[in-house]
């Protein structure tokens, strides 16, 4: 069985970037990954402004400690004041241009404006200096900076920094095609009766729901008989048009397990077996398209990608995290594969060593610490609703209470 590391280390070697891209609003952009830097044409923010409620102020005219000035003018954000003259102050609200002639804010709350007849007057009770709360003009971003480089995958905060240096569009790698299908004929779906040795089909709920989240184009084949001739037949047909095929279920070595010989049949099995817990059934290879000019072709060899999960919730979700995560993001040229790892006190004893790389559901508890579902059963599927993460227990290696292990939060592998 090749290790953790091994099998990861063979899946992003084999994987290739796909080479489509398309241009779209960057509104629609969120969850995209970028196929080019992208750079801006301004300076963020564009002038020189004020980041506080206040008066702008020549720093020269308030030196003493106490000092009345003339109010001159008033300067709301998006308008543009005039010269400010020496002794007078522009009564300045966030985000507002500085006048020429200023050099410095000082914040209403250390000013007492007088109403007068002849004009209004100001007293300043602070001893600004050149600068104060003034927001340069590209102190966040220079003009021909890269602010996005390619491989980035549009969030929430990369949506709004495209769009603070006027980005209305984006070059984006195309959505990757996969399709899915289960194997077995105990699988039912919600709403259907529930006959005798069945089991309700969780894992194409979460399947599905992973590869939305990588924002990848789904076909769904649904439930497939248990037979070799149904596993090639539906094979063959996902191969035509997507980039990569992924099944549940089916990977082991019994008599009803048809995906190994299936993808043998048609297309080539390049790696079955890791030293995982839960989750040693993992099949990855290619299936052959047979037909010219079909949609796709993720690999440049006129095949499509396979991966084969096991059945078991909790094993097919583990190694869709550990492996088809990272696969997926290769493919679409996201330059963050590695998931975050964080090193926190273990709060359990694991006494039992295990001969594969273990990965135990545990949950952050108040102390700051890590507690352990009791049952790590890879069938058991509410305890991956009950933890943050899995404990990465290397093979071979116990733990005792108070170590430190490293532990791989969910928000880290589910996006």
């Amino acid at each position: 069985m090749l290790s953790v590391q091994e099998a990861l280390d063979f899946l992003l070697a084999a994987a290739k970037p796909l080479t489509g891209t398309e241009v779209i609003d960057t509104l629609a952009a969120n969850g995209r990954v970028l196929a080019a830097d992208q750079t801006s044409l301004i300076n963020v923010p564009p002038m020189d402004n004020t980041s506080m409620d206040g008066y702008a102020v020549r720093a020269a005219d308030c030196k003493l400690p106490e000092v009345t000035l003339a109010v001159s003018q008033r300067i709301p954000a998006g308008q543009v004041g005039t010269l400010l003259a020496p002794g007078t102050a522009a009564r300045i609200f966030t985000g507002a241009m500085i006048p020429p002639g200023a050099d410095a804010v000082v914040m209403q709350e250390m000013c007492e404006l007088h109403k007068d007849p002849g004009g209004d007057r100001v007293t300043v009770r602070h001893a600004p200096v050149s600068g104060e709360w003034v927001r340069r003009a590209g102190e966040d971003i220079r003009a021909g900076s890269v602010i996005l480089p390619a491989g980035t995958r549009m969030r929430a905060q990369e949506m709004g920094l495209a769009a603070s240096v006027g980005l209305a569009s984006l070059p984006v790698v195309r959505r990757l095609r996969v399709a899915v299908f289960f194997t077995g004929d105990e699988l039912a779906m919600p709403g259907e009766e529930l006959k005798p040795g069945a089991i309700y089909n969780s894992n194409r709920f979460s399947l599905r729901a992973l590869l939305e989240n990588f924002g990848c184009e789904i076909a769904d084949y649904g439930i497939v008989p248990d037979t070799l001739e149904a596993t090639r037949d539906t094979l063959r047909r996902a191969a035509q048009d997507n980039d990569l095929i992924i099944t549940s279920g089916g990977v082991s070595v019994g008599e009803e397990d048809h995906i190994k010989p299936a993808v043998e049949a048609e297309g080539k099995l390049n790696m079955w077996q890791i030293a995982v817990k839960p989750g040693k059934p993992l099949a990855f290879g290619e299936v052959s398209r047979r037909q010219a000019g079909t949609a796709g072709d993720a690999n440049g060899s006129g095949a499509a990608w396979f991966l084969g999960l096991p059945g078991n919730p909790v094993s097919s979700l583990v190694t869709f995290m550990l492996f088809v995560r990272p696969f997926i993001l290769r493919l679409q040229g996201d330059i963050r594969c590695a998931p975050r790892a964080v090193t926190m006190r273990a709060d359990f004893a694991w006494p039992k060593a295990d001969r594969r790389n273990e990965f135990l559901r545990a949950r952050i508890n108040a102390a700051g610490g890590l507690d352990l579902f009791p049952n790590q059963s890879s069938g058991v599927l509410t305890s991956t609703v009950w933890g943050d993460g899995l404990v990465d227990n290397p093979a071979g290696a116990t733990i005792a209470q108070g170590d430190q292990v490293r532990f791989l939060p969910f928000d880290g592998l589910l996006y």
